[in-house]
């Protein structure tokens, strides 16, 4: 890499990198006191602002009508620290094209007056129309500026997964969008002079587009989360007591996430002698029909839906109270609960997938089966169940795996990247 900021003399003299720029579609939506994000990404600010000397933080304008149902935990930007060198940009919601065009000029320009501005560049990319981190990057490019991408997870597969449940005109547009927006997200990766790719999934589908890949985890999990030996003891001593089962999931109940799968199994391991108790924590568009199907299957005694939790202590406590963190996950995505599962001594135990597998290679704490295999995933619960000694050895396992995951380390390892290569 030859870019004549690699030595980063806008590096601030407390050893903080000058300006970071990063764009997302991550929503913002306008409160009583000003702009407000969801508390995960402010607590994600607050990191790279202790890494970089200014962040600019642009994401996606969501109006009143364009809210969805799913509860978020909103706070006003305004109180974030260091909030006097944070700045938030809010871009148009512009996913259709007749909005996309009308809007494009006017915020490519102000794209390309941020990028001139900044020492530093993130894009996360994530569709075709509306995508205005993929805007970004040609902008860059075009200012002959060095850039990271971004991917959480591997979206042309969550999108081509989401197909049938589209009708029939809108199924037909994307099925149209896929293999340009594939095509589109490889030759923005191809130019970009980093590329940070969330978990294994998303690695192995776009590390052979960048010619500097890296696998990297987003957390939000610190040393104090770690579960204590006395929790971790605690633990072992009920599953060694027989107790029946504490299974848990947290996230929402939507149709990537495999809730129907999830309940299936439970059945199936109740139906095989399992005793259980469960917990959903987390709301979505299918929790009301979740519910029935809770019913219908004879299990509503045993599993309990605690809704939207939006202390974080608490979800983390729910999973460091359960033997087992259960989930059935569709799309190859990289979703920070499974994180939050290991952190909390709570092994995962699910469907395979590049993601799960990379999060215990090295420790265990954790057992998976074939995706879709409803049977095997019942069968890995109704094993573990008879053999309390495995689960108890997943178990500290799981503690140990979970250790890796300091929010502090991975940012500042982040940060590292970007103010080398971007």
């Amino acid at each position: 890499m030859t870019d004549d900021r690699l030595a980063d003399p806008a590096a601030a003299p407390d050893g903080r990198n000058g300006t970071l720029l990063l764009v997302t579609a991550v929503r913002l939506r306008n409160g009583p006191r000003g702009l407000q994000l969801d508390d995960q990404t402010c607590a994600g600010i607050s990191r790279w602002a202790e890494r970089f000397e200014r962040v600019v933080y642009a994401g996606i304008l969501q109006e009143a009508e364009q809210e969805e149902s799913t509860s978020i935990h909103w706070v006003d930007v305004c109180d974030l620290p260091n909030a006097d060198r944070l700045r938030f940009l809010a871009l148009p919601m512009a996913y259709r094209i007749g909005a996309f065009a009308r809007t494009y000029r006017p915020t490519r320009r102000l794209l390309a007056d941020e990028i001139g501005r900044a020492d530093h560049l993130c894009f996360t990319l994530g569709y075709l129309t509306g995508d205005w981190a993929a805007v970004a990057a040609l902008e860059a490019r075009a200012q002959g500026r060095r850039y990271a991408v971004w991917f959480d997870r591997v979206e042309h597969e969550v999108l081509r997964n989401a197909l049938p449940t589209m009708p029939f005109k809108r199924r037909m547009k994307e099925s149209l969008t896929l293999p340009l927006m594939q095509a589109y997200h490889r030759r923005l990766t191809r130019r970009a002079t980093l590329a940070l790719l969330q978990g294994m999934d998303t690695f192995n589908a776009y590390s052979a587009y960048s010619s500097n890949p890296a696998c990297v985890y987003d957390v939000h999990t610190s040393a104090e989360d770690f579960a204590p030996a006395s929790a971790v003891e605690a633990k072992v001593a009920r599953i060694e007591s027989g107790a029946p089962l504490r299974i848990a999931y947290v996230g929402r109940a939507a149709e990537m996430k495999g809730p129907f799968d999830w309940l299936d199994a439970l059945a199936r391991a109740k139906q095989r002698g399992v005793a259980f108790e469960a917990r959903w924590l987390g709301d979505g568009p299918l929790l009301a029909e979740v519910k029935r199907r809770t019913a219908c299957l004879g299990i509503a005694d045993s599993v309990d839906f605690a809704g939207f939790v939006s202390d974080r202590g608490l979800t983390l406590s729910a999973m460091r109270e359960a033997d087992l963190f259960l989930f059935c996950h569709k799309t190859p995505e990289s979703p920070r609960c499974l994180i939050e599962a290991l952190v909390s001594a709570c092994p995962i135990v699910g469907y395979a997938g590049a993601y799960p597998q990379g999060l215990i290679a090295a420790d265990g704490g954790g057992l998976l089966t074939a995706m879709n295999d409803v049977d095997a995933l019942a069968g890995s619960i109704a094993g573990l169940d008879g053999d309390r000694g495995r689960l108890v050895q997943l178990v500290r396992d799981a503690a140990t795996a979970g250790q890796r995951f300091d929010e502090e380390k991975l940012y500042r390892e982040r940060a590292d990247l970007i103010a080398t290569y971007a």
